[in-house]
């Protein structure tokens, strides 16, 4: 069987290489290196026109929602707390038909982080818009325990507690239709959730794997995504 194709999205922002400076398409390497320690082969996802999401899918075999910038509040009927961030309209966009996409067509779909929280407004939920204790300081990964809830999609994966690199100021507050959370921290912050009705592979941490060094959880995406691949 060849190597499944990984779709990652990333994120538009100016940058600066050698002489230039330039709005690029970006996403942090530890994600493809992810990937690819998994078995995959990464294909990065820039930003697009949302309604072409159905048909980048469609090449795909599975389906990583990377990382970023808090989520519109307007996405879940909220108004935007003091310490929400700026929100980056099209990355919303695009994203979101990215998970539509994934879903309706039952495509392997792994989020991390941000792409936990638009998994769970996709599917109708709401978000915290600000908590302490889930970051350090800026720029810099803080750990903390995750416990998997047994008999989950995840607790497949990771069966035993973990402590996970994380970095983050939102969370889950109601959950989406459907979704199930897997994981939990200790002071009660949901951290993983996951679609059991999805006929197939929908999970999401609010943790980085790609900034660790555990792979558990990149390689369920890979191998679920082993099986539908057509290449």
């Amino acid at each position: 069987m060849s190597q499944p194709l990984i779709g990652i999205s990333t994120y538009q922002q100016e940058a600066r290489w050698g002489v230039w400076t330039l709005p690029a398409a970006l996403v942090p390497a530890g994600y493809p290196r992810l990937v690819q320690r998994s078995g995959g082969l990464p294909a990065l996802l820039p930003p697009g026109d949302p309604d072409t999401a159905a048909a980048v899918v469609a090449r795909l075999d599975g389906v990583v929602i990377a990382g970023g910038a808090d989520v519109q509040p307007a996405r879940y009927g909220a108004q935007p707390h003091p310490r929400t961030g700026p929100p980056s309209l099209d990355r919303d966009a695009w994203e979101l038909a990215l998970i539509e996409a994934a879903l309706a067509a039952r495509v392997p779909l792994l989020g991390i982080c941000r792409g936990l929280q638009l998994l769970n407004v996709a599917l109708g939920g709401t978000l915290i818009q600000h908590l302490d204790g889930h970051a350090g300081p800026d720029g810099v990964f803080d750990h903390h325990p995750v416990e998997p809830v047994p008999g989950t999609l995840l607790a497949r994966a990771l069966p035993e507690p973990v402590t996970v690199p994380t970095y983050h100021h939102q969370a889950v507050d109601r959950l989406g239709r459907g979704l199930l959370a897997s994981a939990y921290a200790e002071d009660g912050t949901i951290e993983a959730v996951e679609l059991p009705a999805a006929d197939g592979f929908a999970l999401a941490v609010q943790w980085h794997p790609e900034a660790g060094d555990d792979p558990r959880v990149m390689d369920a995406l890979v191998a679920a995504a082993g099986g539908t691949s057509q290449r």
